[in-house]
């Protein structure tokens, strides 16, 4: 089935500058295409760090005194403390649309019996009569979950925080969200509705770097009210400063991945459907005007289709200067490849947050990709699906870290505790070596550490003791 759009013509001040890079006839080395590829000018997360250490300098040396003074310069909020009361979170629920509510619910359900799916199994390794070493999964204590809050409403991202961390079985669970001045200063009520429904009590209207910042190094109890918490890991999605901070916090807490503002890379040939490419470039563009929308194909059809597309379908979306200002950025165009091969190629130096195949046999295609955050694969599986209800997660690494991180899961909750039990008599037989190994390393004492529980014994070989 082919679908075409049907939307009126464009003026031309209104189209979308969608530029072109041309990889055809070129064979270029890894790093090559990465610097080649489309990619986000301007501020970088290194450019992002001295505004955002100042904001972490100030929340440590003053607490709530700096939040309060952050909700009003960022947010234009006056507030004592951002904990949001109990009863504003009831009273999100109860007022939230029946409508919302139900597809909020249908969205947990599957986000939550995948994420069940998820969890690793612990393991047992006999290794000999008396040598037993496991591996057991044990949640961290405690989580700070961030949901984004600026040009959009997520409550999509409580769902995907929440649903794996309480899947892993954490036990404290605090979220944050921007606080908004048109609801008195409080996270938008359908932010704090879906706290509500999943059982959240911990919500604190505080934005941005601030937020990683109070989760990570916690905030004594002032006047204005109690204590906030360090915790053992902070996930979330939101942007540049966000993802800054979460990069500055590792290494006093846990993170997920860094991920910030979104990106959709669509790698599609002669067989996809020009509409339909469009329509899901745009679903991204919407987000943000730094949004990155990337079409990488082999054909110069679909490319000049997809162009004609983009400008039709753009002109007449709810957001259409900010869809046209993410479209028409540095960061957004199509990549013209010679085949399918550097197609991919070219897929996996993007290592993009959200991959659509749409080629021919295209779950094999998905196959054969090795870096991206989510893959989508064929005609029916949107992004969008994965935004709200494919069951999968949609916090996931941005600006190229998927190449070497994963999306937010399980597993990002849990930690492997590696338990080593061995008898007398397995420790006798491999103490040999241990003295050994202790004695190439210069360590003698860790070999003396073993000889010491068979006195009278030393230098005996283990078929000895």
């Amino acid at each position: 089935m082919t679908i075409s759009s049907e939307f009126p013509a464009v003026p031309a001040a209104a189209t979308v500058s969608f530029r072109t890079v041309d990889l055809r006839g070129r064979n270029l080395t890894l790093a090559a295409l990465r610097a080649t590829v489309p990619r986000a000018q301007g501020q970088t997360v290194a450019d992002a760090e001295e505004k955002v250490l100042d904001i972490i300098s100030a929340v440590r040396q003053r607490g709530f005194e700096a939040l309060t003074e952050l909700a009003l310069r960022f947010d234009g909020v006056e507030q004592d403390h951002p904990l949001v009361p109990q009863e504003a979170l009831s009273a999100a629920l109860e007022q939230l649309d029946p409508v919302v509510r139900r597809a909020l619910e249908e969205s947990i359900s599957r986000a939550r019996r995948f994420a069940e799916g998820q969890k690793p199994r612990n393991v047992d390794v006999q290794l000999g009569d008396g040598a037993l070493v496991s591996q057991n999964w044990v949640p961290v204590a405690r989580v700070g979950l961030y949901v984004p809050g600026g040009l959009a409403v997520y409550p999509s991202s409580v769902i995907m925080n929440v649903v794996p961390a309480l899947a892993a079985g954490v036990e404290s669970i605090a979220l944050a969200s921007p606080p908004q001045k048109e609801f008195g200063g409080l996270p938008h009520p359908t932010i704090l509705a879906a706290a509500a429904l999943l059982g959240i009590t911990e919500v604190y209207a505080i934005g941005g770097a601030q937020a990683v910042a109070a989760f990570a190094y916690g905030v004594p109890a002032a006047e204005s009210g109690p204590a906030l918490e360090p915790v053992d890991v902070v996930t979330g999605p939101g942007n540049i400063f966000v993802a800054t901070a979460k990069r500055l916090v590792k290494g006093v807490v846990g993170i997920d991945s860094e991920a910030g503002t979104t990106e959709i890379a669509i790698l599609a040939d002669s067989t996809a459907q020009p509409a339909l490419v469009a329509a899901d470039l745009i679903s991204q563009a919407e987000h943000d005007p730094k949004a990155a929308s990337v079409l990488i194909t082999d054909s110069e059809d679909l490319a000049a289709a997809v162009r004609a597309e983009l400008d039709l379908q753009a002109a007449v979306t709810k957001h259409a200067a900010r869809v046209r200002e993410a479209l028409s950025g540095p960061q957004s165009g199509v990549v013209l490849v010679d085949n399918l091969e550097q197609g991919i190629a070219a897929c996996d130096a993007y290592a993009a947050e959200h991959l659509e195949i749409m080629t021919r046999d295209a779950a094999a295609v998905a196959g054969r990709i090795r870096n991206a955050g989510a893959i989508f694969v064929g005609d029916y599986s949107p992004v969008s699906l994965g935004d709200y209800c494919a069951g999968s997660n949609h916090v996931l690494p941005t600006s190229g870290t998927a190449a070497f991180s994963s999306g937010l899961n399980v597993t990002t909750f849990l930690r492997a505790i590696q338990v080593v039990n061995y008898s007398r008599e397995a420790l006798a037989e491999v103490s040999a070596h241990i003295v050994s190994l202790s004695g190439a390393e210069d360590l003698p004492a860790h070999g003396e550490a073993v000889t010491a529980r068979f006195p009278g014994q030393q230098g005996a070989s283990s078929a000895d003791m």
